[in-house]
């Protein structure tokens, strides 16, 4: 071969390599930019927002919501047997609750659900008549779980098709919902599977942040009733 030739080449190919190079660095920056900023548009929602970044870069906002302690945090979920890679998030109101298990109901489980303990809890209830069909309910202690009254009370928390899990334990309450799912196309042709490019809407979260709060305080009525009840 031609040694200009062959020099030629192993110029383009160099380039080539540079090129590759500088794209995926630029593409890394603008996936740590993007996942940094994924809750900016939820801060004006909380007073004193506090923002932290989790292992897979998301960012993390914690504050005040309505004078309760909140948090928000997205998890992406890229198992290989879903149909397309998953963007989860987790709105939690911590703080102790009058109630003496964890309960959890779940519509459409996979088995497989990296934001949820809900494998781990080992006693499964027959599901009620009027819950969603596809929901399963689980607990740790069957004698102790709040009453199905007040649960029956908030499954309109359901009637959102994103939403996927609600959790009632003595240490607080969660909503987890979809927030996004991997661009079709792109996952299936080029194995894309980045998410959250944009932030999270404000109007996504505040209907779970309204919904967690009512049910908290449904759940200190009713042990404020049966304490009021307890013979003197």
């Amino acid at each position: 071969m031609d040694r200009f030739l062959l020099m030629a080449i192993i110029v383009v190919l160099g380039a080539l390599v540079a090129t590759l190079a500088l794209n995926t660095r630029r593409a890394t920056a603008a996936r740590h930019r993007s996942r940094a900023a994924y809750m900016d548009a939820c801060r004006a929602v909380l007073d004193q927002p506090r923002t932290g970044r989790s292992p897979t870069g998301f960012a993390r906002l914690a504050g005040s919501y309505q004078g309760h302690e909140v948090d928000i945090q997205a998890m992406p979920d890229t198992l290989t047997f879903r149909k397309l890679p998953a963007l989860w998030v987790l709105v939690t109101v911590p703080g102790p609750l009058p109630v003496g298990a964890t309960l959890d109901l779940m519509v459409r489980s996979t088995g497989i659900e990296p934001f949820s303990r809900f494998q781990t809890l080992h006693n499964q209830v027959n599901l009620p008549e009027g819950f969603p069909e596809t929901c399963a309910i689980r607990t740790d202690n069957p004698a102790q779980m709040p009453s199905e009254d007040l649960v029956r009370g908030h499954l309109h928390i359901f009637d959102d098709p994103q939403v996927k899990e609600l959790v009632i334990s003595p240490d607080g309450l969660r909503i987890v919902f979809l927030a996004e799912e991997a661009q079709r196309s792109r996952y299936l042709i080029y194995r894309d599977a980045e998410m959250g490019r944009t932030p999270l809407p404000a109007q996504q979260v505040i209907p779970k942040l309204d919904a967690l709060l009512a049910l908290r305080a449904d759940i200190l009525d009713a042990a404020a009733d049966k304490i009021e009840k307890i013979p003197a």
